[in-house]
């Protein structure tokens, strides 16, 4: 049965309407929201089906405390949600409630109909009638509320609700120490001390994990990402594989794999794996910009401008998208299309980044339009920092040599050009 996600009105609100959707012959398996993060799900223990699942509050699972970019992937809605889905059979459902404005802070691609979050349907309990008279007399299977018996879970919940780093890092440490073969407390340790820069106690914390429960999807994304913040691509590359191969769902581990097989020059692999992670979630448009980028390494201009245009059409703020589009149709030759693209990322882009205002500079004189190029190379190379300067003007004269070189009727325009290697030499 599809999954429910109910917003709006107050709790109580929120909370009757749950029941609705509640088919009367399931068991409902009631869990808490604070603790579900740090609860294995493979170790749940559900009755018999049909089942639903009643998460009252979802936005709890989902806090986002830690700071410099550091974020555990239990807390991660989009893996946390996929779990659960891919846990449940196709009889059960999931019920969940949740203040729209919580969830938005916590869990912003549920509205955006992220991965898991594309097959939910939306109630909003805002000035519906009250259904209480209704639910008070409907029958209901058995309630099964979800027991804890080990103490790292609760421990934990407060450990990443909390604002301070090192008070986060306290609890994990208590937690893991109170249950030393909890894999999820070991996993949550690794992550607090990635989190206050200790990459050898994090380190040594998925090392335990691992001992613990080899086979864990979260432990190898984990350590992929810790991997990245050394500069290990082979062995995030390894982990990654390893977390999509466990979990084949895991969008987010297909992902970074592609990343990181790009950044080891294997474009085509990369390309596989992006497409992998957009299969479980279609409407990521970092995922769509990712292809559309590794299809243009490719020769696949087709395809990448199939991508970029979704990306646009999905989020019309990210710049990149319209800059990145404006790249592909440059190399497609359809320079009024390029141009267009470049003016849509320079009207939404509040940084005017200066390299793609040079670049579109040199796509308005492969277009012919000398003037234009001139008025927009100069702004931008003029409005650099010092440093990169020099890094645009050898990029611009590049590819304006080898625009001359492909359109010879613009040689008669070679003042351009020579302009930009004078200011290079004369930079020097």
């Amino acid at each position: 049965m599809a999954p429910v996600l109910i917003v709006g009105g107050s709790a109580a609100d929120r909370s009757r309407a749950a029941r609705a959707q509640i088919p009367a012959d399931h068991t409902i398996v009631r869990l808490d929201a604070r603790t579900l993060p740090f609860t294995r799900v493979d170790a749940v223990v559900f009755p018999p089906a049909p089942r639903t699942v009643l998460i009252e509050g979802i936005s709890a699972a989902f806090p986002d405390c830690q700071q410099g970019g550091t974020r555990l992937v239990l807390t991660q809605s989009t893996y946390l949600v996929q779990k659960w889905i891919d846990r449940l059979d196709e009889g059960d459902r999931i019920v969940a409630t949740a203040d729209r404005a919580a969830l938005e802070r916590g869990a912003p691609e549920a509205f955006q109909r992220r991965g898991p979050w594309q097959h939910f349907g939306l109630i909003n309990t805002e000035g519906t009638e009250d259904t209480k008279d209704v639910l008070e007399s409907q029958p209901f299977g058995c309630i099964v509320s979800l027991v804890l018996n080990r103490p790292a879970p609760k421990l934990l919940a407060q450990a990443f609700s909390a604002s301070d780093p090192a008070e986060r890092l306290r609890l994990c440490r208590e937690a893991a120490a109170l249950d030393p073969e909890c894999e999820v407390a070991q996993l949550a340790l690794a992550s607090a001390s990635r989190e206050t820069r200790d990459g050898d106690a994090a380190r040594a914390a998925l090392d335990r994990a691992a001992a613990i429960a080899p086979q864990w999807e979260a432990i190898h994304y984990e350590r992929g990402k810790l991997s990245l913040v050394y500069d290990d691509l082979a062995q995030a590359r390894d982990a990654f594989q390893r977390a999509a191969d466990v979990m084949p769902t895991f969008s987010a581990a297909f992902s970074n794999l592609g990343a990181t097989l790009g950044e080891l020059g294997d474009p085509a692999a990369a390309l596989q794996a992006f497409r992998q992670a957009l299969a479980h979630d279609p409407r990521s448009f970092a995922i769509l910009n990712n292809i559309g980028v590794v299809s243009r390494e490719l020769g696949r201009l087709d395809e990448s401008e199939a991508a970029l245009r979704r990306v646009v059409a999905i989020d019309p703020g990210f710049v990149f998208g319209h800059y990145n589009l404006g790249h592909t149709l440059f190399l497609a030759g359809r320079y009024a299309d390029a141009i267009a693209a470049y003016e849509d990322g320079r009207r939404c882009d509040p940084q005017q980044n200066p390299r793609q205002g040079c670049r579109l500079a040199i796509v308005r004189f492969a277009a012919g339009d000398t003037a234009g190029a001139e008025r927009d190379l100069w702004r931008c190379v003029n409005a650099a920092p010092a440093e990169e300067r020099e890094d645009l003007l050898l990029e611009a004269y590049e590819i304006a040599q080898a625009v001359i070189t492909q359109q010879p009727a613009l040689g008669a325009e070679r003042a351009f050009v020579d302009r930009i290697g004078a200011e290079i030499i004369k930079s020097e």
